[in-house]
């Protein structure tokens, strides 16, 4: 059983703070040599991997769900399933990578999840500010808020980029994901990879290519000639979403 782990705002801890100061390549050999120890029946090993990883979990749960308790639940059970299925870890990757995939896939899918429920619209801008203060935001600010056509429009067209996102190729989904909903830089999808920044390009531009093939042909309406502001312009209200130019 993995014990309850808390990723509250803290300063790094000595064993954090070591590990983030190695080289990769020493920081792989001691994960490989904490995987040996793991598998020898040794259970600090796997206290130790969850101490030198589990900044970086929270890290990546939390740039996609934007949800501190969100973000603590997907570690813990990125921990939980670690712990389940290390025992069948071989090393075909190194123990970061495979973390960090347990990681996003389970964010991914909670995004998802919430993403279908219009779980990101948390709060009406016509909300009353308190019990006692009946009065909203629209009542004090001017707003050209979306009318009730256009919004039935942007909440369509978000589900169907969502269905055509998971029509993707895992490559294609995961490559776009990173992108364009955690706002990865090239540089940090290059180095999780393993590939070169001209390598990822490619593949966000093929990735971006097969789902706008995937948005023409389920939707007929969004022709591939059109422009990106004609496919794009009733994206989610928040987050952040890239045009897929061809």
């Amino acid at each position: 059983m993995v014990a309850y782990i808390s990723f509250s705002r803290r300063s790094l801890s000595s064993t954090d703070r070591s590990g983030r100061a190695t080289s990769p390549d020493a920081a792989t050999l001691h994960d490989a040599e904490l995987v040996r120890r793991f598998h020898a029946g040794d259970e600090e090993a796997f206290v130790e991997i969850i101490e030198r990883h589990r900044e970086k979990i929270f890290a990546i749960a939390l740039s996609l769900l934007r949800n501190h308790a969100d973000a603590e639940e997907i570690a813990q059970d990125t921990f939980i399933r670690a712990h389940r299925g290390l025992a069948n870890f071989r090393g075909d990757s190194s123990l970061t990578t495979w973390l960090h995939r347990i990681a996003l896939n389970l964010s991914r899918n909670r995004y998802w999840y919430y993403f279908r429920r219009n779980r990101h619209a948390s709060s009406s801008f016509d909300s009353a500010f308190s019990d006692d203060n009946q009065a909203s935001l629209a009542t004090l600010i001017a707003s050209d808020a979306p009318s009730p056509v256009q919004e039935a429009a942007a909440n369509e067209f978000t589900e169907l980029v969502a269905k055509c996102m998971e029509l993707l190729g895992a490559g294609h989904r995961d490559i776009l994901t990173r992108r364009n909903i955690m706002n990865c830089s090239y540089d940090d999808i290059a180095q999780s990879l393993g590939i070169s920044i001209g390598t990822v390009k490619s593949r966000i531009a093929r990735a971006r290519i097969c789902l706008r093939a995937l948005l023409a042909k389920t939707c007929p309406d969004f022709a591939l000639a059109a422009s990106p502001s004609q496919w794009f312009g009733p994206a989610r209200p928040c987050g952040h979403l890239e045009a897929i130019e061809a």
